[in-house]
């Protein structure tokens, strides 16, 4: 760290980074992190500030750079911790941080990377058969093929164990049948990791929930963007419909035999949804304090106001305790001692600190506020939906007071 000269003769000024953004690791939580960890993270610091443009761009105009999310593949930074022999691998620490350096360059990033590595490709690898590993595992790692991962369903988002699409045995061949909403990737030309109750009666496994693969250019298969959208805009989420969509018996990951399968992939994105909020809040934060430094008003800037000050102090409150949620709940994964719902403690508590940070940042900034160039706009409408995704507020809430309590109130 260095320490710039005030602006303000006799007043201090706290120290920068190496990329002279003011720090805000006040309590250094991150200031021992291991070489091979901080190197990932300047990997990752280096591929957003090489996108940024190109992303900004497409935010405005709801347009999907496919050119960026394979890029992210070739700078080796969706393997999101993964543990597997083909794969590079990332302390859960490592992981955090790069999901947290993306969300803070851009959002719809901060998605390609949850969807493309922290589903996609952690079900292939936790799940998959060998033969399917080989084809698919490093193409899915390089972003040389997009991968989607086909839970949510247009009636069932937060009771999706409730799922209605089904696959069907007939003959040497899976037929599948259903819809699926809110896919990342699922309109991308790649793969979908698409899951469905197993209708066979004459078997074991039917009523199951099991998965499968499915390249999209699939007979039956139609993936539609859904527009309208005011959040990640530069990301294309899909409705995808089934119709009698026909693969092959060796199509179904092995490895999957119940919903609780696709509940472990959702456990391990949580934590990423944290890091992720404390990614958009570090960002709103930062130019927050920038605009503060920079703007005058009355004849003095911003910063010397006591009201701004203290809403600084807020924010400030807040991402300290972002981040040390995140860096405990590294340490605990890395120790194998992670309960899901300490990772859901942390996304819940994460994404409302984000919340009120972006809310507090778009007020100080005034009406440059919701101009995109200044950032805080973005963030904010894409914080609404990391609010939401990998398990609501309200069910993260149920999930804990089950845990506290011993007793379930779901219905």
């Amino acid at each position: 760290m260095s320490t710039a000269a005030s602006p303000f003769p006799g007043e201090r000024v706290s120290s920068y980074d190496v990329t002279g953004r003011r720090d805000s690791d006040y309590y250094a939580v991150f200031a021992d992190i291991p070489a091979a960890d901080r190197a990932a993270w300047d990997r990752a610091k280096s591929y957003t500030d090489e996108v940024a443009p190109q992303m900004a761009d497409a935010w405005d105009r709801a347009e999907y750079p496919l050119d960026a999310a394979r890029r992210m593949g070739e700078m080796d930074l969706v393997v999101d911790g993964i543990q597997h022999p083909a794969l590079t691998h990332l302390s859960p620490l490592a992981a955090g941080l790069v999901n947290m350096e993306i969300s803070r360059g851009d959002g719809s990033l901060g998605t390609i990377l949850a969807v493309q590595g922290g589903l996609a490709l952690r079900t292939l690898a936790l799940f998959g058969s060998p033969a399917q590993q080989d084809r698919w595992l490093t193409a899915l790692a390089d972003g040389s093929v997009l991968g989607s991962f086909a839970l949510t369903e247009p009636d069932h988002g937060s009771d999706s164990v409730s799922l209605e699409t089904v696959a069907r045995r007939d003959g040497d061949a899976w037929v599948i049948r259903g819809t699926k909403k809110w896919i990342g990737n699922g309109a991308s030309g790649g793969i979908t990791f698409v899951w469905a109750r197993v209708d066979d009666a004459d078997t074991a496994a039917h009523g199951a929930v099991r998965c499968f693969l499915v390249e999209q250019d699939t007979p039956g298969y139609t993936g539609s963007v859904i527009r309208g959208k005011a959040s990640l805009r530069a990301i294309h989420q899909a409705h995808i419909v089934l119709d009698d969509v026909r693969v092959p018996l060796d199509a179904v990951l092995p490895g999957t035999m119940s919903f609780k399968d696709a509940s472990t992939v959702l456990y391990a994105t949580r934590s990423g949804v944290a890091w992720s909020a404390l990614g958009h809040a570090t960002a709103c934060y930062e130019a927050a304090l920038a605009y503060a430094m920079q703007r005058v008003q009355f004849g003095k800037p911003l910063a010397k106001f006591q009201m701004v000050q203290e809403r600084l102090t807020h924010m400030l409150e807040d991402l300290t305790a972002m981040q040390l949620y995140c860096r405990r709940m590294a340490d605990l994964e890395t120790s194998g001692e992670l309960r899901p719902t300490q990772a859901s403690l942390a996304k819940f508590h994460n994404t409302r600190a984000a919340r009120r940070i972006a809310a507090t940042a778009r007020d100080l900034l005034g009406g440059n506020g919701i101009l995109l160039e200044n950032g805080v706009m973005q963030h904010m409408a894409d914080i609404e939906a990391i609010h939401t995704y990998e398990g609501t507020e309200s069910v993260q809430a149920l999930l804990l007071g089950r845990d506290i309590t011993g007793m379930s109130a779901f219905a």
